[in-house]
């Protein structure tokens, strides 16, 4: 399966709409990943011209785009026998890996007897967030940013997508400079 991923298009505010170039480095794809940060639901539509779209609420998605049925704060996905998460962020501890555990959040306290729901590491985690790509393996997760499309390294202009490619035990990222 080929998936498209693309994250940070920040439209209508960094430009006005998706670049044309996506649409070509797209052909061929059978879904679209966006890791959030979209701001109108139009540039979902636009995407979905393409591929089905699935999308992750971003931290400055508001309005319209939070009643999109294509947008969750997380979603899970098997393909191929890989668990895929898409998100918009990575986890705190991956962004800050030298932070003293001094400075981090305290652990949840829970009842004597609990124990707090753990899931299962995804294969691949799929975020944005960062305006910058990422490709990278950590223990058994692939870890991958599309960068931005319009916005990368937060400077105005073309950017980036990625895609996908995953067969069964396998998976290839492949970075699209637009």
């Amino acid at each position: 399966m080929r998936i498209g991923l693309i994250s940070d298009t920040h439209i209508p505010d960094v430009e006005d709409m998706i670049p044309g170039e996506i649409a070509h480095s797209f052909q061929g794809v059978d879904l679209i990943l966006h890791a959030g940060d979209i701001y109108r639901s139009c540039v979902l539509d636009d995407l979905e011209r393409i591929a089905p779209v699935l999308a992750a609420r971003g931290d400055d998605d508001d309005g319209d785009i939070g009643l999109d049925r294509r947008v969750k704060n997380k979603h899970i996905l098997n393909v191929e026998g890989q668990t895929i998460w898409l998100v918009h962020e990575r986890p705190f501890e991956l962004r800050f890996p030298d932070m003293p555990q001094s400075l981090r959040f305290p652990p949840l306290k829970y009842k004597k007897g609990e124990e707090p729901k753990k899931e299962p590491t995804p294969d691949i985690y799929i975020f944005g967030h960062e305006h910058c790509t990422v490709m990278e393996q950590v223990e058994n997760t692939l870890y991958v940013n599309p960068g931005s499309p319009t916005y990368l390294h937060y400077k105005r202009g073309l950017g980036t997508v990625a895609i996908l490619d995953i067969c069964p035990g396998k998976a290839e990222v492949h970075f699209v400079h637009l």
